[in-house]
């Protein structure tokens, strides 16, 4: 599978199959394809499909299949920001945010991931129930804005904003902490938590999370409309 990412920030994968090789997305994510790349849908197993909904993500998943030749097909991301190719092994699994997987090669399989610490899930926004890609092969991950990344050294650790972590290895761990001070809760606009993110691994920080985006053209969208 060859592919490249065009159109930023509002960005298209465009993957160049051969005959019978595939890719899975979750979603309405395809945008066009050439007319031998045959869809198929279904959930793959029980307890994989309800992982995948509890994970943020719908039951079903489509396949797309190159069928007589080559075949191409193109997946865009819903949001302004970057889509970003990450290679999966059976020793390098990552753990992403909640509705950031965009398509996948076949190989690779997407789950439901489990923070050790609950805590980080009831306050951290994306923190407690966070999707996990293992297997193998190349998956695509959708960033909203645009993407920073850290090399975290063992116990090495970075404040986050709540819905700015994009993606991290399992290696690392995400817990939470409480803002300092009354005045700054009330009164400095940065919420009640920051998530915590430490060490060994690596760590891709996204500059627009949807709900941001959302909350700044909130009062330019007229309710009557």
């Amino acid at each position: 599978m060859q592919y490249r990412v065009i159109g930023e920030p509002m960005p298209v994968v465009e993957c160049q199959l051969q005959s019978g090789e595939g890719m899975i997305t979750q979603r309405g994510s395809m945008v066009w394809m050439s007319p031998n790349m045959q869809m198929s849908t279904g959930a793959g197993g029980l307890g994989k499909a309800f992982g995948r909904m509890f994970s943020g993500e719908t039951i079903f998943q489509n396949t797309y299949t190159a069928q007589g030749g080559p075949g191409m097909i193109a997946f865009a991301s819903c949001v302004p920001g970057s889509i970003r190719a990450v290679e999966i092994s059976p020793d390098r699994p990552v753990v992403i945010q909640k509705s950031a997987f965009l398509a996948s090669e076949q190989g690779v399989e997407l789950s439901v991931f489990f923070q050790k610490k609950a805590s980080a899930g009831f306050f951290a926004g994306e923190g407690f129930i966070m999707q996990k890609l293992s297997g193998r092969g190349i998956a695509f991950v959708e960033i909203d804005g645009h993407a920073v990344e850290y090399d975290l050294a063992p116990g090495q650790s970075i404040v986050v904003d709540t819905g700015n972590l994009a993606m991290c290895d399992v290696t690392c761990s995400i817990d939470v902490q409480t803002v300092k001070g009354v005045k700054n809760v009330l009164f400095g606009g940065e919420g009640l938590f920051n998530t915590i993110v430490t060490g060994p691994g690596k760590v891709v920080l996204q500059t627009m999370p949807i709900t941001s985006l959302a909350a700044a053209l909130g009062p330019f969208v007229s309710s009557g409309s």
